[in-house]
């Protein structure tokens, strides 16, 4: 298996520069520069087995949104799965066009480009740093999002790891994720759904990290991926937030030295925030989008856009209509796009993802239901964040295609819980047939004994 999966990683590398020669050069580069500290990290951070393995789903997922990008760039079918893509190609470019003086610094669409109010302009930043290196190629732009969506997988792997302390739930968790068309779709694509996505998991990692022992590193990390969060989308931020201070607050255990710990740790990354500029911009952002109303009009031009609307009589501008709207949204945003409703070609093609994610939906059920029994304190952060974005997409979500896309968001902890469920399932299979077995031994050994003593 070690070998087909490194000669497959070979045939892709060789296969994208030929193909897309000379971008692809400069993106295989890339890829193999950010790739190979991954892989360091995955080798040191378990044992060799574990790291095998990890590796493997790794460079699996790696290759599937690699050969994806390929097509979206041959074919030039970006304006088709994600048309931001090039909006951030451009104001990257501008940036880039400022720092090397052919722009002056006040130029509209720079501005525009870098204010912190305009939403994901930390990709903008991004994008314009890899063009500093290797020129403006958005094939080697889109790769680096590959990278970090590859890795998204094995960061899961610990996440859940930390939650449960199960190799198996890691593993189908991390493969989920490596092999499910809409994260390969959302995350081998220069968007920025990707990088939040992997942002998630790093930080709610590093905050069950925290909760075991204080870690500098853990805490530059959750930093890091909170600035990151606010960078990509600013209202995430402030989930992510609460479920990093309530389980700060709850904690993995109610001794005094805990809770002392979580209070230090609060107070050191509200300091460090602050300092670093963090809180003054998402304060910005949310005087500027976090009303309801502002969220309506979102929401309303989400609805009547395309075919693929929905809920567009629904006025979520005041509380109680915020409220109504929980039921359809929350509908739309986990079963989305239904069969009977699919209007067009990109709808189409998600329907053999759309009946199998509706076939996990019962394992989610049935893994959340233990987690909340018997992980509960561990599971804090996930839980609340996860609660959180589902409600506020639930209110916010006006369009099919939007709410797939951003279903991924959430999606990425339900399969650590659907990962659950099915080892639940498996375990209890199992002990069935070790039961029927062991019953089946008693009834041969009394036939014997029986025959024995007759003969």
């Amino acid at each position: 298996m070690d070998k087909i999966v490194y000669i497959l990683v070979f045939l892709t590398a060789i296969g994208m520069m030929f193909v897309t020669f000379p971008d692809g050069v400069a993106a295989v580069s890339l890829v193999f520069f950010i790739s190979v500290p991954i892989i360091f990290l995955i080798r040191q951070t378990v044992s060799a087995e574990d790291g095998k393995v990890l590796v493997q789903i790794f460079l699996i997922g790696l290759v599937l949104r690699l050969i994806f990008g390929v097509y979206l760039h041959v074919f030039q079918m970006r304006e088709f799965f994600g048309g931001d893509a090039l909006t951030y190609d451009a104001y990257a470019q501008r940036i880039l066009d400022v720092w090397m003086g052919a722009v002056p610094a006040g130029d509209p669409y720079y501005l525009r480009a870098t204010s912190t109010g305009t939403p994901g302009w930390g990709v903008n930043y991004l994008t314009s740093f890899i063009y500093l290196v290797l020129g403006r190629n958005i094939l080697a732009a889109q790769s680096f999002c590959a990278v970090i969506g590859a890795a998204t997988a094995p960061m899961v792997y610990f996440c859940a790891h930390k939650i449960f302390g199960n190799k198996r739930v890691g593993t189908v968790a991390a493969v989920m994720v490596a092999v499910f068309p809409a994260f390969i779709i959302w995350s081998g694509q220069l968007l920025k759904d990707g990088l939040i996505i992997f942002l998630l998991v790093l930080a709610m990692t590093m905050v069950l990290q925290l909760q075991e022992k204080f870690n500098y590193f853990a805490v530059i990390f959750l930093l890091f991926s909170l600035f990151g969060i606010l960078s990509l989308r600013f209202y995430i931020f402030y989930m992510v937030a609460i479920a990093v201070a309530g389980s700060f607050i709850v904690g993995q255990s109610s001794s005094v030295k805990a809770i002392l710990r979580g209070f230090v740790l609060l107070v050191v990354c509200g300091v460090a925030l602050t300092y670093i500029g963090v809180t003054r911009t998402a304060t910005e952002n949310f005087d500027k989008w976090g009303s309801l109303e502002s969220v309506q009009r979102s929401r309303d031009d989400l609805s009547r856009s395309g075919q693929s609307g929905f809920g567009g009589d629904v006025d979520v501008s005041t509380t109680q209509g915020a409220i109504s709207a929980v039921p359809i949204g929350l509908t739309y945003l986990m079963l989305a796009p239904f069969p009977w409703e699919m209007a067009n070609l990109r709808q189409a093609i998600t329907l053999p993802e759309v009946l199998v994610w509706w076939a996990l939906l019962p394992l989610f059920v049935y893994g959340l239901l233990f987690t909340i029994k018997t992980r509960m304190r561990g599971a804090i952060p996930v839980l609340i964040f996860t609660l959180m974005l589902t409600l506020a997409y639930s209110i916010f979500q006006g369009n099919v295609g939007t709410a797939y896309r951003q279903r991924t968001q959430i999606q990425v902890f339900m399969f650590i819980f659907i990962a659950v469920g099915w080892e639940l399932r498996k375990e209890k299979k199992e002990n069935r047939l070790a039961l029927r077995a062991a019953k089946r031994r008693q009834i041969d050994e009394y036939l014997k004994e029986k025959k024995e003593k007759g003969g």
